[in-house]
């Protein structure tokens, strides 16, 4: 191919810098997902994260690598046909002799239709149908699992989000608070009514608290920037996200006895695995036993380009293996061998989803049981901090008893909230441990 490089006019040479630049973004606009205007509920994360490029989409893709594997697989049990052509010149020696003996002649004009089936004498193609179809299953288990753990994973953003939005205006108000304290206990210094290490102590507390509220819009900024990057590359934008953790929480499910993890989708990707092993196996013993092949051709075979020499012939081919050194029988005792490593691997995985799904039960029921302790501490917690005011307006309660109280009302309130988001993480590792 020959490429000619010829001057353009600038105009022209403007209108293809748009064109490419065009192109080059309609090839990344899949790559990115816009935030839809609103609050986000977390279905809608899950949503923009499942559409926008993820494990997901290379999961999908997976599914139908396989799906195409078994179409492959299965065209082997048919028969192929295909057109082929030849001619060959072999150099004379003489008028009718020709230089090489195992040629047929001095030109030799070859065109045949040619159609050939396999037979499955060995149970080779029907060994690889079977290793196909297991494939198929792990990709779809595969795929399932992959949407699974993206779920799980934009569910923990959200609600990690959720939380440092309450953590900060938690700090706020505390903040607020502390800071009409000290205002407070300045004027009542400059009257003399107080001594200047209240303002100090409340000073310190307000300082203390400031840099508290700093730390966690950095954790705000962090958790939108983490959420965000599931669809989007514009990550500094702030999301507006629904609430949930305000809503009123139902209470954890009661259990009954059983195995439920046993649902969980790795054990369908053990056993594809192992059905893919057998299947390999099946396959490398077929290179042991005899395979039958059958070939029909149709066409010219002639040193002369005539249809009128046209003929047919049939061949069947019969493969009988005598001797390979044990290669087929360490082949297929090597499959085997991988089988079983998959067997022990899945009696692994039960331990340990066992222990996951008893973890995520345990931690349901107790983070439930804590978040009625925690709106406890809260209201304690505030009647502690309106007294104290009282106490110290009036003269008999000092400094040290309200910034204790302001500190003490800013924990409670962030365990409220913590316990909170932590038990809805909790109900999240439940599910997935119960193989739901």
């Amino acid at each position: 191919m020959i490429v000619r490089l010829t001057a353009v006019p600038h105009r022209k040479a403007m209108a293809g810098a748009v064109v490419w630049a065009m192109m080059a973004l309609a090839r990344a606009a899949p790559q990115t997902q816009t935030t839809p205007a609103g609050p986000l509920s977390l279905e809608d994360c899950v949503r923009l994260a499942q559409a926008a490029p993820s494990s997901v989409v290379i999961a999908r893709q997976q599914t139908e690598i396989a799906r195409l594997g078994i179409t492959q697989a299965r065209a082997e049990f048919f028969p192929s046909a295909s057109l082929s052509g030849a001619y060959t010149y072999n150099s004379p020696i003489g008028h009718d002799n020709f230089s090489f003996v195992a040629l047929n002649g001095i030109r030799e004009y070859q065109a045949f239709l040619m159609s050939g089936l396999q037979i499955d004498t060995s149970g080779r193609l029907r060994a690889g149908l079977e290793r196909a179809r297991a494939d198929q299953d792990a990709a779809r288990a595969g795929l399932g699992i992959a949407g699974r753990d993206l779920k799980r994973t934009v569910t923990a953003s959200y609600y990690r989000l959720l939380l440092a939005h309450h953590l900060v205006q938690v700090d706020r108000d505390v903040l607020a608070e502390s800071q009409s304290f000290e205002k407070r206990s300045r004027l009542l210094a400059e009257h003399g009514e107080v001594a200047q290490a209240d303002v100090i102590k409340a000073g310190a507390e307000a300082a203390f608290l400031e840099q508290a509220l700093n730390a966690a819009e950095l954790e705000e900024k962090l958790a939108n920037h983490d959420l965000a990057s599931f669809w989007t590359t514009d990550v500094d934008t702030p999301l507006t996200v629904v609430d949930a953790l305000d809503d009123k929480l139902s209470p954890p499910e009661t259990v009954a006895g059983g195995t439920p993890f046993l649902g969980r989708l790795e054990f369908r990707v053990f056993d594809a695995q192992r059905r893919g092993f057998v299947a390999d196996a099946k396959r490398a013993r077929a290179d042991l036993l005899p395979q039958t092949s059958v070939l029909f051709q149709y066409g010219i075979d002639s040193t002369r380009f005539t249809f009128a020499d046209r003929g047919y012939a049939s061949i069947i081919h019969l493969d009988i293996p005598l001797w390979d050194w044990f290669r087929a029988r360490s082949a297929t005792r090597q499959f085997r061998i991988q089988s079983e490593q998959v067997d022990v691997n899945s009696r692994m995985a039960e331990r340990t989803f066992s222990r996951d799904y008893r973890d995520a039960l345990a931690r349901v029921e107790k983070v439930y049981a804590q978040i009625a302790q925690t709106e406890t501490q809260v209201k304690l917690s505030e009647d502690n901090l309106r007294l104290s005011r009282v106490r110290y307006e009036g003269g008999e309660g000092t400094a040290l008893d309200v910034v204790t109280a302001q500190t003490q009302l800013a924990q409670a309130r962030s365990n409220y909230y913590a316990a909170r988001a932590n038990y809805l993480n909790a109900r999240a590792d439940l599910e997935v441990a119960s193989g739901r």
